[in-house]
């Protein structure tokens, strides 16, 4: 007996046929599979959404926060639902799938990009990180809280940690933060906000 082989989907074909059902899912490598983020995952996202809002309102920024835009990068037939992610009004215009899929293609579109790292780790420290760079989103943030990185991303001991990546010349910069230290960002230069007060947002 022969069990048929499912069809690996385009981009296109992953937008047309997005479940309506509430969830939220990504386009891996052909394959539409389910995100479920756990309760402490969403606490963390939740808080970052609300607190650059008000960073953005605050500061008067021609910027918009998602967590529903998909992003579609160079890689083919592939499509990330970000955590979090901060759009520029001005340049989101130019990008060809903003109106008609809430789903962006240009680099520049974006701002800011957020992941909240759960088991599969692996795809935020080293997929998505090659997958963001290449598409030239500027800034990057992994947000480790319970520390699943490798000691490689994170350093030893193992302790949670928020990796900021920011694009220069086409590479990104890394930047660990732990603990009480402030978070420096290049989209949100004034921002007031260690990386404690990050992780204790699901406490």
């Amino acid at each position: 007996m022969t069990q048929a082989v499912p069809k690996l989907l385009s981009f296109e074909e992953y937008l047309e046929q997005y479940p309506e059902d509430g969830g939220r899912y990504e386009l891996i490598d052909g394959r539409m599979v389910e995100v479920r983020p756990i309760g402490d995952h969403e606490d963390i996202g939740g808080f970052l959404s609300g607190t650059l809002y008000m960073e953005q309102r605050r500061l008067q920024l021609p910027y918009f926060i998602s967590r529903s835009c998909c992003v579609k990068p160079y890689r083919e037939a592939t499509g990330y639902i970000p955590d979090v992610i901060v759009l520029n009004r001005h340049t989101i215009v130019n990008d060809p799938y903003w109106k008609k899929a809430s789903s962006i293609t240009l680099g520049e579109s974006a701002c800011l990009v957020i992941e909240i790292v759960s088991n599969n780790w692996r795809d935020d420290y080293i997929k998505k990180f090659d997958d963001y760079e290449a598409l030239g989103i500027p800034e990057y943030w992994i947000i480790d809280y319970l520390a699943k990185g490798s000691a490689r991303f994170i350093g030893t001991p193992k302790t949670p940690t928020i990796t900021i990546c920011h694009l220069v010349d086409g590479e990104y910069q890394v930047s660990l933060f732990k603990e009480n230290e402030n978070i420096i960002s290049p989209t949100f230069p004034e921002l007031n906000l260690t990386a404690e007060q990050i992780f204790q947002a699901q406490k």
